[in-house]
């Protein structure tokens, strides 16, 4: 075995950005005998390669080849080559003199392609064959010496030196062996031909028949022979043969001529006269061809016709034996040979074929990786078997020429699994004959996921409303995510990251199940203590490395009815009887008591209403169902009591009511002296029209003046001040019911503002929307000018207006009531019904 390592062959570099990939195609050639056992080495590759055995398995050397069998492989653990089937020189080139495999050596990381050519040498496996083992023929005696006669050559399988090499007669008197060596044979096989040369003449009647042995000798070492028995019959007289025009008929056909297409035309001549001069032609069955398949021979004319399709693939030339034979007795032979030369047409389309494709490819795949080699392989000849291989159609991929018909199929632009997971990729190969033919073949590459999408959240922020007294362990809200990955890639875990609430531990009042996403309550929710919070939450994929995302949550407490009203003071003490005195001359709609209430609940759970639940049937007094004012419905008469038990009941508007009862003993007096206020005594004046009620009127119209111009110049300065917070908002709404109440509202928040027509008892109340925004809070100002229950509103710039206004009426009030207080009751009760309206 003789191997040796030849230059590089070609040398080609894919250079994109970053991303280097390189395929060398250098080329290496062995020898090797045919028939040697499996596993015999061919040569020592990782040596020839200039490659270190430890770096062969990393590298995944390995042996591709376009062969049904596979002929050779590698050790990756020595780097030698070795044989890997039986080697029959004989199946593999038929008839061919040389003889070689061409395979590739595929290395990785880089990509490098070795390209290896083994010469498959013959052994002296095949004896020479003759086609039959008797060859008779008849000769006259009067034929004259040196008359030639040739002989069946002997066929043997092997070739070159293994091939016939001579021939050898049996000793006899009459004839001897000649043995040439034609200069236009078509092949080595049959480079010898053996004719009979008559040196003595012959005597029918001294022996009519001579038996001859021809042995073919071959050239191996040891030698291999063959016999043949040869049968001469002497015959009387026809003393000429014919003779042929030319010993050798050169012709060219194109391959797929019509049958009946005519080759040739034999000429051959006879000097004898009669019968004996009457030619008939023939072919001579030499060999393994028979001629009468191909070719058909009038033996009258010696014209020579297609008999069957010629066909350039499978036999590039014809060699035919002729003879032409008269009709004399024994008749005359003589011998031509024919060339048939098969001219190509390009009848074969191109075949491509894929190997070591790879069954993945990376979406994060880099331009220039290799995924794929393709041969293409063209049966014709010359240009008509070269083709030209492309990819039709767009696709992230191109071919790279590697030498002649091989190529490589390399990335050749991004790919994104979640746009494109599976690409149908056509390579198309055109050969350059006239007309150029083309093959296809589609090969099918899927792309594999790599972990480069986030999981995406629905929308940026999640708004979570739980009512309060929620049951512990609860789930309140499940969070989903959508991944365009796949697999472990696409499989996401939930968990709260950070709370925006630095001073409320989020994590002790919720929690998420980090696999289904659903967010849990640890704790029972109390919208009196707290209305909302926030906290993140963030999704991590199981890819490597995982990639996440995070959203705000925001959980907002809905408040459901939970607190009873309050009764407020003089009213709250519990178990007590309350008493108020009234005149006797009390008119109809007088003033007797106010009853007020808050509720810690919001909205309509804290809208509160007033009734007076005993005695029933009463019809001396009514109490407001908005403002909790009691007064009178009629003047008293005689017949009335002189005390009377009231019981006011306060219910909110919750889903159920929820009600609070206070008592009071109304008890009606004869001296109005005898009534005494909450705050102080009023003395009694006379209700003549003085100087000072003058003075009064004058007085409350000039703070009314001030009080118009003041609240103007406000109006103004907040729209200057706020102009950018009003175009975010709608305008605000105020607007009066007949209680003597007012309600604020603005875009979807409603405030309710409860003023008493008591200057004395008077406070102010504003009511929440029903269900407002996190920072929506119910005020309470009393009549001390001091807030119950002072909360942050939703937006300061929002209810500044209202609240400021709502200080000067109560301040305006005030000064009327304790700075210029009233004199009469004339001024009184118009102050009162001022502030009232």
């Amino acid at each position: 075995m003789i191997g040796r390592r030849q230059k590089a062959a070609d040398k080609t570099n894919t250079r994109t950005g970053l991303c280097r990939e390189e395929v060398q195609l250098v080329k290496i050639s062995y020898s090797i005998s045919e028939e040697v056992n499996k596993g015999t080495t061919v040569g020592h590759l990782a040596k020839d390669l200039k490659l270190n055995v430890n770096e062969l398995e990393t590298r995944q050397l390995r042996i591709v080849s376009s062969y049904k069998n596979k002929y050779f492989d590698v050790d990756v653990k020595t780097g030698h080559l070795f044989v890997a089937d039986r080697i029959d020189r004989e199946e593999l080139c038929d008839g061919l003199v040389k003889c070689s495999l061409q395979i590739q050596a595929l290395l990785s990381n880089p990509v490098k392609i070795h390209r290896i050519e083994i010469s498959i040498l013959d052994l002296n496996d095949n004896a020479p064959t003759f086609s039959e083992n008797i060859f008779n023929f008849n000769i006259s005696e009067t034929t004259s010496t040196g008359e030639r006669y040739l002989l069946p050559i002997a066929v043997d399988a092997d070739t070159g030196s293994n091939s016939v090499k001579s021939y050898k007669l049996s000793q006899n008197e009459y004839f001897a062996l000649d043995v040439q060596s034609g200069e236009e044979q078509s092949s080595s096989e049959e480079s010898l031909s053996a004719e009979l040369v008559l040196q003595k003449a012959l005597d029918r009647e001294k022996q009519a028949v001579i038996r001859l042995t021809l042995t073919a000798v071959d050239g191996g070492k040891p030698a291999r022979s063959g016999t043949l028995q040869i049968t001469v019959n002497v015959m009387d007289v026809n003393d000429n043969s014919p003779l042929f025009t030319r010993s050798l008929y050169k012709v060219q056909i194109v391959e797929n001529a019509k049958i009946g297409t005519t080759l040739l035309t034999l000429s051959a001549t006879d000097l004898d006269d009669g019968v004996n001069s009457q030619i008939v032609y023939s072919f001579a069955e030499r060999g393994r061809f028979n001629p009468d398949i191909k070719f058909a021979l009038n033996e009258e004319t010696g014209t020579i016709t297609v008999k069957e399709n010629i066909d350039f693939e499978e036999n590039r030339a014809y060699e035919v034996r002729v003879q032409a034979r008269d009709k004399g007795t024994p008749p005359r032979i003589a011998h031509s040979k024919v060339l048939v030369e098969v001219i190509d047409v390009n009848d074969n389309s191109p075949e491509i074929s894929v190997s070591s494709l790879m069954s993945l490819v990376k979406e994060d795949a880099e331009v220039g990786t290799v995924i794929g080699l393709v041969t293409i392989t063209d049966r014709d000849g010359g240009k008509n078997g070269l083709a030209n291989c492309r990819i039709t159609g767009s696709v992230p991929f191109k071919l790279k020429s590697n030498y002649k018909n091989y190529y490589s199929l390399l990335v050749d632009g991004s790919l994104d699994r979640e746009r494109i997971s599976q690409y149908n990729v056509t390579i198309t190969a055109t050969d350059e004959g006239t007309p150029p033919l083309s093959g296809t073949n589609v090969i099918t590459i899927t792309i594999s996921d790599v972990n480069d999408n986030a999981p995406q959240f629905p929308e940026p922020v999640i708004n979570v409303y739980v009512k309060e007294n929620r049951p512990v362990g609860d789930a309140i809200h499940r969070i989903t995510t959508v991944d365009a990955d796949t697999n472990d890639n696409a499989k996401p875990t939930y968990a709260i990251v950070n709370s925006f609430n630095s001073n409320i531990p989020v994590l002790s009042m919720v929690n998420i199940n980090s696999d289904t996403g659903d967010i849990v309550c640890l704790q029972s929710f109390n919208y009196e203590e707290m209305k909302t919070f926030q906290f993140n939450v963030q999704a991590a994929d199981s890819g490597v490395p995982p990639l996440s995302s995070n959203v705000t949550v925001n959980v907002f407490i809905l408040d459901e009815n939970d607190n009873s009203p309050g009764i407020l003071a003089p009213y709250s003490e519990h178990g007590s009887v309350n008493s108020e005195n009234i005149p006797y001359s009390a008119e109809a709609g007088y003033f007797v008591a106010k009853i007020r209430a808050v509720d810690a609940d919001s909205g309509y759970n804290a809208l509160l209403s007033y009734h007076i639940s005993e005695p029933k049937g009463t019809n001396l007094f009514r109490i407001g169902t908005s403002t909790g004012e009691i007064r009178t419905k009629r003047r008293m008469s005689d017949n009335d009591l002189k005390t009377h038990p009231l019981v006011a009941l306060v219910s909110d508007n919750g889903e159920p009511s929820l009600t609070a009862t206070v008592s009071i003993d109304v008890v009606v007096v004869e001296n109005t002296a005898d009534i005494q206020t909450q705050f102080r005594h009023v003395p009694v004046k006379e209700e003549s029209f003085s100087d000072l009620n003058l003075y009064l009127l004058i007085a409350i119209a000039s703070v009314s003046v001030i009080f118009l111009l003041s609240l103007i110049s406000l109006i103004a300065v907040r729209c200057h001040r706020t102009d950018s917070s009003f175009n975010r908002y709608s305008a605000p709404m105020i607007t009066t019911h007949p209680d003597g109440s007012w309600s604020y509202s603005k875009s979807t928040q409603q405030y309710d503002v409860c003023f008493s027509s008591d200057t004395l008892k008077s406070d102010v109340v504003v009511f929440p929307a029903p269900y407002p925004p996190v920072d929506g809070e119910l005020i309470s100002i009393n009549g001390g000018d001091t807030f119950s229950r002072t909360q942050t509103l939703p937006n300061t710039e929002k209810v500044v207006l209202v609240g400021e206004l709502l200080l000067l009426l109560r301040s305006v009030g005030f000064a009327f009531e304790h700075v210029v207080a009233p004199e009469t009751t004339v001024a009184t009760e118009f102050l009162r019904r001022l502030l009232a309206a």
